[in-house]
């Protein structure tokens, strides 16, 4: 195997790797795939094949035609068909497709959640009173404008400043150094953003100014931190708007966040955006990733072409929480072309030509509009990925009655069950969310994933995890253990009290406090219990009287 380079053409090679550019050129001597006979290759294989093997006029298609005795296979993760660009009209339809789907299902690529805001202005527009000035003295049209003219015609500095406010919120409800990447309008946008969101976490950017970057085809000082940026092991830059550059070939493996407050109108760039984020990264704690939409892109998912649907679509209303649920339980090459940017001389919201005369405003840059979230909507998927209409606690009642037609089926299952997590995860791909069904349950944090599935299927009351965990105590179920094993064990029930049933099901917890207190996990279970089959049978043994009683 070879890389053909320095425009040498070695033909005692059985595999040979290049860039179309390696092999071509405007004059004769430097089409070097020439020096190779047309039917040299059995087998040639296109990767990315969406950039340079789709437009008409490329070098690729000369290369290839030549070539065409060859079998030839094209992959990409993003094929293009448009009105000038197409992958289809020289290599065919696709002969196979690995969809986004099946490799979230068969845990090669990260699912996700869509956090989606609607906004009032963009909903129900904006117009201008008679008159009204921009900022730099310009007369603002009177029309109404919407979702379509924001951030491209006219300005509203305090919708800004409104998505700026909401990703921080979110950042500070989970982690304020989760690497996010913000896709605005055009490179201007990016910069105002990049600016807001600067004014929301001072705290952090007085630390390091490169908390928070434009990463833009024309802006140098952030084009150099791309490396960084996708970097695990750098922990600066944070947070990076931009427009286009991102888009595609960008291998963020650690991004966690996705902010879309660009419209996006073709499944293709949407399906790069998306990709962004896909990457599993196990060493750096990446197992997932949240879609944060401000311009109603995801209602892309909708579309037919779409093959993979997001874990949870979450719509909040200005009062209502970033996160609506706990965020951490969900069981490449080089960057884009810099001409995809918009790269306008934006001076004082004139658009100078190139004769240095004024073209009139691009875009109006308007003060002082109050811009709201207006309401809320949780929207969560079924197993056949289509969302669910009704109630998540109506479709979790019908759900569990369609498996357990009663209590006691399900008390037997609970009851049989070694891990309580399985029962759980089975419910979470039949579209049963339990952190929603939380929300919907008055008080829903209190209670165990148990009294909750119980009091939503069957009506049974309810029972918080401390006041099982003073029913045992009660019971003086202890008193059969001592010393040091039964502080083991009560500790573990406190836990429980706090956690649910996952710190009884992990020994990992035996390395967190006050667990240490009694050796290391190896001692606490050798030394204390005998054996991890005897750790194990006293930790069922505990979930069996917690449970006791049933609901």
């Amino acid at each position: 195997m070879t890389k053909i380079a320095n425009r040498q053409a070695d033909k005692s090679y059985e595999i040979y790797l290049s860039l179309y550019q390696a092999v071509t050129g405007i004059d004769e001597a430097a089409n070097i795939y020439k020096q190779f006979s047309r039917d040299f290759f059995d087998l040639i294989i296109i990767d990315e094949c969406h950039r340079g093997s789709a437009a008409a006029d490329s070098a690729w298609r000369e290369i290839l035609e030549y070539f065409s005795k060859a079998t030839q296979i094209g992959l990409t993760a993003t094929p293009k068909e448009t009105r000038d660009v197409s992958n289809i009209d020289y290599f065919g339809e696709p002969v196979y497709t690995y969809s986004l789907r099946q490799g979230i299902e068969d845990g090669f690529l990260a699912p996700y959640k869509v956090i989606r805001y609607d906004l009032d202005k963009d909903l129900t527009g904006y117009r201008p009173e008679s008159g009204t000035i921009d900022r730099y003295g310009h007369e603002v049209e009177d029309r109404i404008y919407n979702q379509r003219d924001f951030d491209r015609t006219l300005v509203l500095d305090e919708r800004t400043k409104l998505v700026a406010a909401k990703i921080t919120e979110f950042l500070k409800a989970t982690n304020r150094f989760d690497k996010t990447i913000v896709f605005c309008e055009d490179t201007e946008h990016a910069e105002r953003m990049r600016q807001a969101l600067a004014n929301e976490n001072a705290d952090l950017v007085i630390e390091n100014l490169r908390y928070v970057m434009r990463i833009t085809g024309d802006d140098a000082p952030g084009k150099a931190e791309l490396d960084n940026f996708i970097d695990p092991k750098s922990r600066h830059p944070v947070i990076a708007t931009t427009s286009k550059l991102l888009t595609t070939g960008v291998d963020a493996k650690t991004c966690k966040l996705i902010v879309l407050d660009q419209r996006i109108q073709s499944m293709t760039e949407f399906k790069q955006i998306i990709g962004r984020g896909t990457r599993i990264d196990e060493e750096h704690g990446k197992q997932y990733f949240t879609i944060m939409d401000f311009k109603r892109a995801t209602e892309l998912f909708a579309d037919p072409d779409f093959d993979g649907d997001p874990v949870q679509i979450y719509e909040p209303a200005a009062t209502d929480p970033p996160v609506p649920l706990d965020e951490y339980d969900v069981t490449a090459g080089s960057f884009g072309e810099f001409g995809e940017e918009d790269e306008s001389d934006i001076t004082g919201g004139v658009l100078r030509n190139s004769f240095g005369d004024d073209a009139g405003p691009r875009k109006f840059y308007v003060d002082g509009v109050e811009v709201s979230v207006l309401s809320k909507r949780v929207q969560y998927l079924g197993p056949d990925g289509r969302l669910i209409t009704e109630s998540l606690r109506s479709y979790a009642k019908k759900t569990l009655q369609k498996d357990y037609k009663t209590l006691d089926e399900f008390l037997r299952r609970w009851s049989d069950a070694d891990k309580k997590q399985a029962i759980v995860e089975e419910l979470e791909i039949l579209g049963v969310s339990l952190h929603g069904l939380r929300e919907e349950v008055k008080n829903g944090d209190t209670f165990s994933a148990f009294d909750l599935l119980c009091h939503v299927a069957y009506g049974q009351p309810p029972l918080t995890r401390k006041e099982r965990v003073d029913q045992v105590k009660k019971r003086n179920y202890f008193a059969k253990y001592e010393g040091k094993m039964r502080a083991v064990l009560e500790a573990l029930l406190d836990k429980y009290a706090d956690e649910d049933f996952g710190s009884l099901e992990n020994a990992k917890v035996l390395q967190l406090k006050p667990f240490d207190e009694f050796g290391t996990p190896v001692e606490i279970v050798k030394g204390l219990f005998g054996g991890r089959l005897a750790y194990e049978a006293a930790v069922k043994d505990l979930q069996t009287e917690l449970y006791r009683e049933g609901a």
